[in-house]
């Protein structure tokens, strides 16, 4: 990006993070596992569903930029008082506030185009997630969980995707949700790790800070309540897979656990750059459920 991007674009792609592309992910991927549980519930893919996944990447990509660029919006003051960033574009003078305003809501209706080739109950939810989207920055003033906003935010297009196929929310697509928002709670009380001396100076909360040397024993349970819930979010599919089908499914929660237990040996949470490294390792936590479910709807 610093190299081949125009010089005047680079403050503004910063802003959406489109050098630091996990984000995208972890907001891409519960779609992906949404629309795939779907599939496996309703027995059958279409050639619709290509586009839902693809649409989901295209709308991940810009919602995620937009979000980015609300929360230095809000917590540009924050920002300047944390080494990590104040070199953002806000704090740093790069651009003005008025300039990152319209450049979220530029990157806001190109999302919304895409949902509009969503069916009405799809488009319905994603403009439900707004709201979620514009709290979450502000989470961490009145609450020591705003990794739990973060969670609600960030898996909703697990729901949507699930709709987008299905026409409905139901039990499976809400419990793959609850198991998202565990895996958020995982992920970013990691990230948060590093931030943690920081944050106390400012008076910003998180469960880093809440849970303090007691972490990994709270990671332990977040990992424990991903696998569970996902795993009945899959049961609670159960109904419409063949048995082959229903091995492959379950595999999914089977392995994304064992690469978190993999992510928590090799963590320290005391090490800013152990903590980098384990947060961005959940880009993979989160392939192999799509690898998984994949296989399932394959067979």
């Amino acid at each position: 990006m610093d190299t081949r991007a125009p010089a005047a674009w680079r403050p503004y792609l910063r802003l959406s993070r489109a050098d630091r592309p996990i984000g995208t992910w972890l907001l891409l991927l519960p779609c992906w596992w949404g629309l795939l549980l779907a599939i496996l519930t309703t027995g059958g893919a279409t050639a619709y569903d290509a586009w839902i996944a693809l649409g989901c990447a295209i709308g991940a990509w810009l919602m995620r930029g937009a979000g980015c660029t609300w929360n230095d919006i809000t917590d540009r003051r924050f920002d300047a008082a944390v080494a990590r960033t104040r070199s953002r574009p806000i704090p740093a003078g790069q651009v003005t506030v008025r300039q990152a305003a319209a450049w979220m809501i530029a990157q806001s209706f190109l999302a919304f185009g895409i949902l509009l080739t969503f069916p009405p109950i799809a488009i319905a939810l994603g403009v439900a997630s707004l709201a979620l989207v514009a709290i979450y920055p502000f989470a961490k003033r009145f609450t020591w969980w705003p990794q739990v906003f973060l969670g609600l935010a960030f898996n909703w297009g697990a729901i949507l995707a699930f709709a987008a196929h299905t026409g409905a929310v139901t039990l499976p697509a809400v419990l793959l949700y609850a198991s998202g928002i565990a895996w958020t709670l995982f992920y970013d009380t990691i990230y948060a790790h590093q931030d943690t001396e920081d944050d106390a100076l400012i008076g910003v909360r998180s469960t880093a800070r809440l849970f303090g040397d007691t972490s990994p024993r709270w990671l332990r349970r977040f990992l424990i309540a991903t696998v569970t819930l996902m795993g009945l979010a899959v049961i609670a599919a159960a109904p419409s897979l063949d048995p082959l089908s229903l091995v492959l499914a379950l595999g999914a929660p089977w392995a994304m656990g064992w690469h978190m237990v993999w992510q928590l040996r090799r963590l320290d949470p005391d090490d800013p750059a152990s903590c980098l490294t384990a947060f961005r390792s959940n880009r993979n936590t989160g392939l192999i459920v799509v690898l998984f479910l994949a296989g399932a709807v394959a067979v």
